[in-house]
C-alpha cells in the first residue's frame, strides 16, 4: 500500500491535477533547512497534505489507525528523500524556439507560426510545472519536423453545439440543376467570328473539381505551396496535341528491320529532332541518340545526309559531351568539407549554370516557330565553341587531379593558375575572364588563413591547407623567431603551398611572427584597435584592369598580390623592429659586439691582451680564473660595454700543463679566453648564439695576432752586448715578423672590418623585419670569418699564419736565452776574477798574521797553533746566486718548451727561423693566390690583395748569414 501511495505521489508531481497534489509538491521541496530547525508550520501542513493525500488515494478508513499511521510515515518519508531534481526551464526554452526556427527552415512557416502563437498564448499560465509539462511532452515527441501537420491542430477543436450544416457549391448545384447544364461550365472564345456558335466549339475544362468541393471553407491556408495536382489542367483538343506529340516521338521506338543485305536499317531523323538531342546530351540528360557515356547510338541517320557525314558530325558533339561529363560529374558531388574545394566547386556550378541558360536560349528559338529558320547543327557548334572552350580547361583540371594521388586542396589552384596564364597566351579573352575569375574566387578563400595569420599572428584550427605550422614544444623566449612557428614541407622538401606564392611565402611567414614577437614583447594591439590598412582586392576587374593587357597574368597576379602583402605586413614588421632598435638597443649591442671581440676600440683592447700578456710572461697562473679574468675584462673594456652584462670564461681544454708552455705557442691558452656579453631575449633573436661563436672565433684570432706583436714591440733588453753578427740575423728577422703581424693587422682593421661594418651599417637603414635585419648580420659575419681565412677552406692557410706567429714567440725565446747566457758567462768570469783576486790578498794576509802570530807566540811562549781561518758569511753573495739560479730555471722552462736539446748553435737556430719564415710566408702567399684565382666568392678579391701585400716580402733580398 506504501509502494502505491508512492507511486501515486509520483503521478501527482509529474502531472498536477488538483490543489492538494500541487501544494503537496511545493511542500515536499521546501528547504530542508527549515524542517531541521523544527517548524511546527511546516510539519503541520505536510501532515496535513499528506492525510488527505491517503485518504484520496488509499481511501483506508479511519478505525484502522495502525495501517494509517504506516501510510503516513512512509508517504512523508517518500516525500522528504525524493530524488527527482526540477527540469531545467531555460533548457526547455531553448529546445522550444530552436523547434520553431527548425520549422521555418525547412520551409514550413505555418507550422512554426502555430507553435510560436500557441507558446505564446501560454505565457499567461505559466506556473511552477509549466516546465516539467512542456519537456515531458518533448520527450514524447518523434520528429516533430517531418511528421507534424497543422491539420492536426483541426482535431483538437471541440465540436460546436447544434451547430448548422455548412453549404457546399455541390448542394447548390443539385437543387439549381446547374450539374445537368454542362455548358455553363464551358470557357468562351472572344477571338473574332461571324458565327455565334464558335463561342462553344473548343470544350475546355468542367466545373466538376469546383462542384466537387467538399466545402466553401477550406483548413488549408492559403499561403500553403501548390502541389502538382493544383497545377493540372485539362486543354480543349488535348488529345489532338497528345496525338502529335506521341507521332513526332515515333522514331525513339522504331524498330530496325534488315535489308536484303542483311544490314540493319537505321531510323531517319531530322535536324530538329537532332538538334534536341543533342542539346540534352550537352545538358548531361539521358537521350535516344547517345548512351549514358555520351557514344552516339548507331540505329539512326540523319535525313538526306551520308552516313560518314552524319557520323562525323555526331561524334564531334559526343566528344563534346564526353568532355562535360567528368565536370557535371564532379560538381553534383556531395559537397567537400574544405572550403577551398567547396568554393571552386560552387564556381563550377555557376559555370555550367551559364551554359545551360545558353543552351536553353538556342532551344527556345526553335521550339516555337513563328518563321521559316535554318537549324544547323554546325552553326550551333561553332556558337557554343567560346563556352565550351573554358569549360574543357575546367574538365581537364577537374580529370588531372582525380589522376594524381593524395593531391593536396590548392593543386587546383595551381592547375587554374597555369591555365589562366596559357589562355592569356594563345589570345583567348573569353577563356582567359572565365578562368581567372574562377581562380581568383577561389583564392578569395585562400587567403584567409594568411590573413587571420598576418593581422592576429594565429592559425585557424584545422585547417590543412596552410602552409605554416605550430611546434608542440614551448621553445625559449629567444628562440620564438625560429622554432616555434615553422614552413611545412613533404618528405620531398616540397613547401605545402601553391607555387605561385613561393617568392611571397617569407614575407608572410615573418609577418605573422612579428605579430606573435609584439604580443611576448606585451606591444602588441589588435587590428579593432588601430588603424586598419586598406586592403587592396583581388578580383579580376581589379587584379587584370579590363582583361587586354599586354602584361602577363602572373605578373600582373604578382603585383596585387605584393601590395596585398604590403598592406599587411609592414606595419606589424617595423614597429617590431622600432621596438628592438629603440626599447632594447639592437645598435649598442652590434657596437659592444664590434668592441668586444673586433677589438674596434685599440686603447681598450690593449689594456686587456697587456695585462694577460704580462701575466704569461711572468709565468704567472693568477689569471687562469674565470673571476680574476672576469674583473680584468670589465675593467678594461668599461668604456665600451655594461659591466654586467660582460662576463669571462676559460675553457680548460686549451690550457697547457705548464706556465712556459702556456706562452710557447699562440695556440695554448689564448683560445681558451672566452668573453660572454648577455643579450636581452629580443636581441638573441638576432644574434644567436651560434653567431657568438664566429664572433669568438675572430677575437681568438686577434688576440693572437697582438700576442706576436706585444712579444715583438717589448723585447728583453740584456746588460750585456750580443756579437754584432747575432745582433744582425736578430733584428733583421724580428723586422720580418714584425712587419707581417702589422701588414695582418692592418689588412683585417682596413680592408676587412672597416668596409664590412659600413657595409651592415648601410643594409640595416634598408632592413624591413628582424629575418632581414638578421640576414644582414649574418652575411656581415660570414664575410669577416672568410676575408680572415677562418672558414674550413683556407685552414691550412690559417695553420700556417699561427705558425708565424709562434716563430715571433721562438725568437724572443731564443734571444732572450742567449742573453742570459751571455749575462751567465760574464757573471761567471767576473766571479772568477773577483775570487783569485781575494784569494792572493787572503794568502798575503795569512802569511803575515801568521808570521806576527810566531814571533808573538815565541816571545809569549805559547804553544797553541792556528791552523784555520775565520770565514765570514757573506749575504749579498748568496742572494746574487739564488738569483741566479732563478734566471736559470727561468731559461732552462724556456729553452726545454723550444724543444732545443739538441746543442745548436744561437746563430744555426736563427738561420733556421729565417727559413721557416720565408717558407710560410711563400706558403701563405702563394696559397692565397691559388685559392683567390679558383674561388667565385666575394672574398676572393680580398684574398688575392693580401697576397699582393704578402708578396711584397718574399721579392726583398734575402740576409746572407
Amino acid at each position: 500500500m506504501a509502494a502505491a501511495v508512492h507511486q501515486e505521489l509520483v503521478h501527482y508531481h509529474l502531472f498536477p491535477t488538483s490543489h492538494t497534489a500541487n501544494s503537496l509538491a511545493r511542500a515536499a521541496r521546501s528547504d530542508a533547512q527549515s524542517l531541521q530547525g523544527g517548524s511546527m508550520s511546516y510539519l503541520s501542513e505536510l501532515a496535513a497534505l499528506t492525510d488527505e493525500l491517503i485518504d484520496a488515494v488509499a481511501a483506508v478508513p479511519k478505525t484502522q489507525k495502525r495501517k494509517l499511521q504506516s501510510l503516513r510515515e512512509s508517504t512523508v518519508q517518500s516525500l522528504l528523500n525524493q530524488n527527482f531534481l526540477r527540469t531545467n526551464q531555460f533548457e526547455v526554452q531553448n529546445r522550444l524556439a530552436g523547434l520553431v526556427e527548425r520549422f521555418r527552415i525547412i520551409n514550413r512557416e505555418p507550422l512554426g507560426d502555430a507553435l510560436e502563437q500557441r507558446l505564446d498564448a501560454l505565457k499567461p499560465h505559466v506556473n511552477d510545472f509549466t516546465p516539467e509539462v512542456l519537456h515531458f511532452l518533448l520527450e514524447l515527441s518523434d520528429k516533430p519536423a517531418q511528421k507534424s501537420r497543422l491539420s492536426d491542430l483541426e482535431r483538437l477543436k471541440e465540436p460546436e453545439k447544434d451547430a448548422v450544416p455548412k453549404l457546399t457549391w455541390r448542394q447548390i448545384a443539385k437543387e439549381d440543376g446547374w450539374h445537368q447544364e454542362r455548358a455553363l461550365w464551358k470557357i468562351l472564345d472572344h477571338a473574332p467570328s461571324s458565327d455565334e456558335e464558335d463561342y462553344y466549339e473548343r470544350e475546355h475544362v468542367a466545373s466538376d473539381v469546383s462542384i466537387a468541393s467538399p466545402s466553401t471553407a477550406s483548413s488549408v491556408p492559403d499561403d500553403a505551396p501548390r502541389t502538382a495536382q493544383d497545377l493540372a489542367i485539362k486543354l480543349s483538343g488535348g488529345e489532338e496535341l497528345l496525338r502529335r506529340i506521341l507521332d513526332s516521338q515515333d522514331w525513339r521506338n522504331a524498330t530496325h528491320d534488315f535489308d536484303p543485305d542483311g544490314r540493319q536499317k537505321k531510323t531517319p531523323i531530322t535536324s530538329l529532332q537532332l538538334l534536341r538531342e543533342v542539346v540534352f546530351m550537352l545538358r548531361g540528360l539521358p537521350t535516344s541518340l547517345f548512351d549514358l557515356a555520351c557514344k552516339p547510338v548507331p540505329d539512326y541517320v540523319l535525313e538526306e545526309v551520308s552516313w560518314q557525314t552524319y557520323d562525323a558530325l555526331v561524334n564531334t558533339f559526343s566528344e563534346c559531351g564526353r568532355k562535360l561529363a567528368p565536370l557535371r560529374i564532379y560538381a553534383s558531388k556531395k559537397e567537400k568539407e574544405e572550403p577551398l574545394l567547396q568554393v571552386f566547386q560552387d564556381s563550377l556550378q555557376k559555370a555550367l549554370q551559364s551554359f545551360d541558360q545558353e543552351l536553353t536560349a538556342i532551344q527556345g528559338r526553335f521550339v516555337t516557330i513563328h518563321k521559316d529558320v535554318i537549324v544547323s547543327l554546325v552553326a550551333m557548334l561553332a556558337e557554343l565553341g567560346p563556352s565550351l572552350a573554358p569549360l574543357y580547361v575546367l574538365s581537364g583540371i577537374v580529370q588531372q587531379v582525380h589522376r594524381e594521388r593524395n593531391t593536396k586542396a590548392f593543386r587546383y589552384l595551381e592547375l587554374l593558375y597555369d591555365a589562366v596564364g596559357m589562355a592569356q597566351m594563345e589570345g583567348s579573352l573569353d577563356t582567359y575572364k572565365l578562368l581567372g575569375t574562377i581562380f581568383l574566387d577561389c583564392f578569395q578563400v585562400y587567403l584567409k588563413p594568411i590573413r587571420f595569420w598576418m593581422e592576429e599572428g594565429e592559425l585557424l584550427a584545422g585547417d590543412r591547407t596552410f602552409f605554416i605550422g605550430k611546434s608542440s614544444a614551448r621553445p625559449q623566449l629567444h628562440q620564438i623567431w625560429e622554432q616555434q612557428f615553422h614552413q611545412l614541407v613533404s618528405s620531398e622538401g616540397v613547401l605545402n603551398a601553391p607555387r605561385f606564392l613561393s617568392p611571397a611565402v617569407d614575407r608572410i611567414v615573418r609577418a605573422g611572427k612579428s605579430i606573435v614577437v609584439l604580443k611576448h614583447l606585451k606591444r602588441y594591439s589588435p587590428v579593432a584597435d588601430r588603424m586598419k590598412a586598406e586592403e587592396p582586392p583581388m578580383e579580376f576587374a581589379a587584379v587584370c584592369s579590363d582583361g587586354t593587357s599586354f602584361a602577363p597574368f602572373s605578373e600582373l597576379f604578382g603585383n596585387a598580390f605584393n601590395k596585398w602583402i604590403q598592406s599587411k605586413y609592414h606595419s606589424a614588421s617595423i614597429t617590431l623592429l622600432d621596438i628592438l632598435f629603440d626599447s632594447y638597443g639592437l645598435s649598442r649591442a652590434f657596437d659592444a659586439l664590434r668592441c668586444l671581440y673586433l677589438m674596434s676600440d685599440g686603447a681598450t683592447s690593449d689594456a686587456f691582451a697587456s695585462t694577460i700578456f704580462r701575466q704569461l710572461d711572468n709565468f704567472s697562473t693568477s689569471w687562469n680564473d674565470k673571476f680574476t679574468l672576469t674583473e680584468i675584462a670589465q675593467e678594461a673594456f668599461s668604456q665600451c660595454v655594461a659591466g654586467h652584462r660582460l662576463s669571462a670564461d676559460i675553457e680548460q681544454r686549451y690550457i697547457a700543463n705548464s706556465p712556459a708552455a702556456s706562452r710557447a705557442s699562440v695556440r695554448n691558452t689564448l683560445p681558451a679566453i672566452r668573453l660572454i656579453y648577455h643579450l636581452p631575449w629580443p636581441i638573441q633573436m638576432i644574434i644567436s648564439p651560434a653567431e657568438v661563436k664566429g664572433y669568438q672565433t675572430m677575437f681568438v684570432f686577434l688576440l693572437q695576432t697582438r700576442r706576436a706583436i706585444y712579444l715583438l714591440k717589448h723585447p728583453l733588453l740584456g746588460t750585456t752586448t750580443t756579437p754584432a753578427r747575432h745582433q744582425s740575423t736578430y733584428y733583421l728577422l724580428r723586422t720580418k715578423l714584425l712587419w707581417f703581424c702589422n701588414t695582418m693587422m692592418s689588412y683585417l682593421t682596413t680592408l676587412v672590418f672597416a668596409p664590412n661594418i659600413n657595409k651592415m651599417d648601410e643594409a640595416l637603414q634598408h632592413a624591413l623585419d628582424v629575418d632581414d635585419v638578421g640576414e644582414v648580420h649574418s652575411k656581415f659575419l660570414d664575410r669577416i670569418l672568410s676575408e680572415s681565412c677562418q672558414g674550413k677552406r683556407l685552414r691550412p692557410i690559417r695553420d700556417c699564419i699561427l705558425d708565424i706567429y709562434d716563430l715571433a714567440i721562438k725568437l724572443e725565446d731564443s734571444h732572450q736565452a742567449e742573453i742570459a747566457r751571455l749575462e751567465e758567462e760574464q757573471q761567471e768570469i767576473s766571479r772568477l776574477s773577483t775570487f783569485s783576486a781575494s784569494q792572493q790578498q787572503q794568502q798575503h794576509k795569512r802569511k803575515t798574521r801568521a808570521g806576527r802570530t810566531a814571533s808573538l807566540y815565541s816571545k809569549t811562549g805559547l804553544g797553541v797553533g792556528i791552523d784555520g781561518e775565520d770565514d765570514g758569511d757573506d749575504d749579498e753573495g748568496e742572494n746574487a746566486a739564488c738569483a741566479i739560479r732563478e734566471e736559470k730555471w727561468k731559461r732552462s722552462i724556456m729553452e726545454d718548451a723550444l724543444a732545443r736539446g739538441n746543442n745548436k748553435s744561437t746563430a744555426a737556430v736563427m738561420k733556421e727561423m729565417h727559413s721557416d719564415f720565408e717558407r710560410h710566408l711563400r706558403f701563405v702567399a702563394n696559397g692565397l693566390r691559388g685559392v683567390a684565382r679558383g674561388s667565385r666568392e666575394d672574398a676572393a678579391a680580398k684574398w688575392d690583395l693580401l697576397a699582393e701585400m704578402l708578396e711584397g716580402g718574399i721579392k726583398e733580398a734575402r740576409h746572407v748569414f
